[in-house]
Parts: structure tokens; C-alpha cells; sequence
């Protein structure tokens, strides 16, 4: 698995980029919006996605972390395939992902072109799905000290969006804890995200 690759553009076309790692050009397919953001002769460093599917290796790729998680998220929904995935991931950033999910708000996944209302009903049903059953893995639950402090009303709501990325809810409650009180919910996903990339 090619995990993430560093090199300099050496061009960009309408969804992908080349990278030359030392002699070997690897394209890369992203969203318009990342390519637009490196520009050939720029050094770059891509997280990537190897996606192997009757006999064709394509490499997807995206400039943070956060992205690719919220890619193999959408991936994991029936019916969504990696088009979908960077079509989304180009009208909305993970922490908008997230809190659409959260909210019910399919109508804003519906932006992605390609995407319609079905896919995106079962983007938001399928992916509420998986964070109910992240809520039964055991992080400082019943019989365990909780070394983080409590978070608000609207602080829950970030937490189940960090989830919706994979994060456990241990890891989400103590990275919104840490973000601060009286930011909206979509500020506090954002900056438990750079909390939780540091790490």
C-alpha cells in the first residue's frame, strides 16, 4: 500500500498530477480544488489511496490527512465509488462532511456533481451508521476513569462528526474539549481536526 508520496508537479491535467519520486512519475487523481493548489514544479507531499479494482491500480490523492480519511469514509458506503468521493470532498471539507452527517444535511452533499439525492441520503444513513457502532468500542466508558473534561451540547455534536472520520470517542471528546468553549460546531470540528493532526 503506497501510503503517501513526496515529489516535485511535474504537471497537472483536469483531475490528476504527476509526481516524480526520483526518476518514477505516479498520477495521482484529486479534487480540482487540491490541484489547483500545486502547481507544477512544486514540491509536494500527497496522502494517498491505492484503490486495486478488476486488474487497475489508480492512486488517489489528497494534501491532509483529515481528506483521506473522510475519502475511505465515503468509500465505505455502498454505491459510492472514488468519483463520488473526490466529488464531494471538492464542494465540502471533511469538517463540513462530518457535520452534514450529523445534521441530516444531504442537501449539501447533493453540491457534488455526480452525486444525488439517493447516494447522498445513503452517504448520511450508512456513515451515522458507523459511528453508532464506534460508540460501542471501549474508550473510557463504563469501569474507566474519563481524563478528558465534558464537553457542551453543542460541543456533542462535533464529536459525533469527528467520529463520522474514524476517530474514537475518546480521541473526539478530549480534541473538542481542548478546542474550547463557545465556538460554533463547525469551528470546533475545524479546530479539533488541527488539534487531532498534530498528534
Amino acid at each position: 500500500m503506497i501510503a503517501m508520496i513526496k515529489g516535485i508537479v511535474e504537471y497537472v491535467d483536469e483531475n490528476s498530477a504527476v509526481v516524480d519520486t526520483g526518476g518514477v512519475g505516479y498520477r495521482v487523481f484529486m479534487s480540482p480544488a487540491n490541484l489547483s493548489r500545486i502547481p507544477a514544479g512544486q514540491q509536494v507531499k500527497i496522502h494517498t489511496y491505492l484503490r486495486v479494482a478488476e486488474g487497475v491500480m489508480d492512486l488517489y490523492g489528497f494534501l491532509s490527512r483529515e481528506e483521506l480519511a473522510a475519502f475511505k469514509m465515503i468509500l465505505s458506503v455502498s454505491g459510492a465509488g472514488p468519483k463520488a468521493g473526490l466529488a464531494v470532498l471538492s464542494v465540502l471539507s471533511p469538517a463540513q462532511l462530518a457535520l452534514a452527517v450529523v445534521t441530516d444535511d444531504y442537501k449539501s452533499i447533493t453540491k457534488a456533481q455526480g452525486v444525488g439525492p439517493k447516494l447522498a441520503q445513503k452517504i448520511v444513513l450508512e456513515l451515522k451508521d458507523k459511528m453508532k457502532n464506534n460508540d460501542l468500542l471501549p474508550d473510557g466508558g463504563a469501569g474507566g476513569a474519563i481524563d478528558y473534561a465534558p464537553v457542551s451540547a453543542g460541543g456533542s455534536d462535533a464529536v459525533e462528526a469527528l467520529m463520522v472520520l474514524g476517530y474514537s470517542q475518546g480521541e473526539a471528546m478530549r480534541a473538542v474539549a481542548a478546542a474550547g468553549e463557545g465556538l460554533s460546531t463547525e469551528d470546533a470540528i475545524k479546530k479539533a481536526l488541527q488539534l487531532l493532526a498534530k498528534h
